[in-house]
């Protein structure tokens, strides 16, 4: 692509994009989201805040030792570890998160437990 097509394309670019600009300009939900988020900085300045002060102000964190269930507000349980086996017979390769992975059962129906827990390569969050 020569130097010059390049130019226009992107002078074409920057025409658009200052079209969508000043439609936006025009747009009142962005004037009132502008028209907010000015009066909250004015407000967070006044009372010498942070925005990290905020929001941690609007959604605070439950304590460690509520009792509230923890499983709950975290979004069910957390996720499993990956683990990745390697057959040293085959050289085939498994990633699984559980146990219940056919080609795993059938490793460890034929070897044993141990023996294919010994296969892991890695684990990964």
């Amino acid at each position: 692509m020569s130097l010059l097509s390049d130019y226009v394309k992107k002078e074409q670019l920057l025409k658009q994009l200052e079209e969508e600009l000043k439609r936006m300009e025009g747009d009142q939900r962005l004037k009132a989201e502008l028209e907010f988020k000015e009066k909250l900085e004015a407000l967070m300045s006044e009372y010498g805040k942070k925005a990290a002060d905020v929001i941690e102000l609007l959604s605070p964190k439950p304590e460690s030792g509520s009792s509230a269930a923890p499983a709950a507000s975290s979004g069910g349980r957390r996720k499993r570890k990956l683990k990745i086996y390697k057959n040293p017979n085959t050289g085939e390769v498994v990633e699984t998160r559980g146990g219940n992975h056919k080609t795993l059962k059938i490793w460890k129906d034929e070897h044993g437990s141990d023996t294919v827990e010994s296969w892991v390569v890695r684990t990964e969050d």
